[in-house]
């Protein structure tokens, strides 16, 4: 049976990096101390015990996913903003975009009685439309110890390279181990699936996933999120979620004001601040960006 790399929360970059590259996955091991764990899970709790199970096989009878972490978890925030995991999104993401976005915040819990999810790819949520790029980077936090009896993730290492309609054979499945406050990173690519849970507890899993900027998100975080609860946030958060041009002329709304009552074109930061520059797309390193790529292709 293979197994993932583990490294520690101080490892260089570079080894963070050719693991991702290699196996598509790799366990950074305990990240959260047991009290940062604890205050997450007792924050997370009252949503999670509210969340009714899944409705099909895929999502699992015996699993329940809670959303919306960013607007409902104070705690939730520093993790999405982990420098680890976005020195990472730089490497995996950024060849392909302009800005990469959260694309999904989610807290799976695996029940006792809870089989085996598919092995599937998470890209998948855009279908097989896309070839030959990394559309996506995912993370589970581990916020209680995740078992190979209590449905640690499974993973295949080096499947990131596999048609869409390989399937994995048993010797080539890893189990994502790993003691609570630790972190599963894999691409959208790799084939993986949360493990049946053969024990008496609960396995939850924080996942936070992140997609380059100009594709639709999962989650909706415009809606999980409103700007009402987003401009609390930060502004690397708000970036983030999506309230940010994507890249020149992606993303600009028009404010549905009377007559010369408002700006024609702004950046979907205007929701939060009311702050405009003017009528125009994007700024002019997005417009730089852009003509550099179309006279390189």
């Amino acid at each position: 049976m293979p197994s993932l790399v583990h490294l520690p929360p101080d490892a260089p970059a570079e080894e963070m990096t050719a693991a991702l590259d290699r196996d598509g996955a790799l366990v950074v091991d305990d990240v959260l101390n047991a009290s940062q764990v604890a205050a997450l899970k007792a924050e997370l709790a009252p949503f999670v015990e509210a969340t009714a199970p899944g409705q099909d096989g895929f999502t699992g009878f015996r699993t329940t996913r809670t959303g919306a972490l960013a607007a409902r978890s104070p705690a939730c925030r520093p993790l999405i903003l982990d420098p680890r995991v976005q020195a990472l999104c730089a490497h995996l993401l950024k060849p392909n975009c302009e800005r990469w976005q959260l694309h999904l915040t989610q807290l799976i819990r695996i029940m006792p009685g809870q089989g085996a999810q598919p092995i599937h790819r998470d890209r998948w949520a855009w279908g097989a439309h896309l070839k030959g790029l990394e559309p996506q980077l995912n993370t589970i936090w581990a916020v209680t110890d995740f078992t190979e009896a209590n449905g640690a993730t499974q993973v295949i290492p080096g499947s990131q390279a596999w048609p869409d309609d390989r399937r994995a054979e048993p010797h080539e499945i890893a189990r994502a181990t790993m003691k609570a406050g630790s972190v599963l990173v894999y691409t959208g690519s790799v084939f993986h699936g949360g493990g049946a849970n053969d024990s008496d507890g609960d396995r939850w899993g924080l996942n936070i996933t992140y997609a380059l900027g100009w594709l639709r998100q999962e989650e909706n975080q415009y809606l999980s999120c409103p700007p009402e609860i987003a401009r609390t946030l930060s502004p690397e958060l708000q970036s983030l979620l999506g309230y940010d041009l994507g890249g020149y002329a992606l993303g600009y709304y028009t404010p549905p004001l009377p007559p010369g009552q408002g700006p024609e074109l702004v950046s979907p930061a205007h929701a939060l601040t009311g702050e405009a520059s003017g009528s125009r797309f994007g700024s002019g390193e997005d417009l730089a960006a852009l003509s550099s790529q179309l006279r390189a292709g």
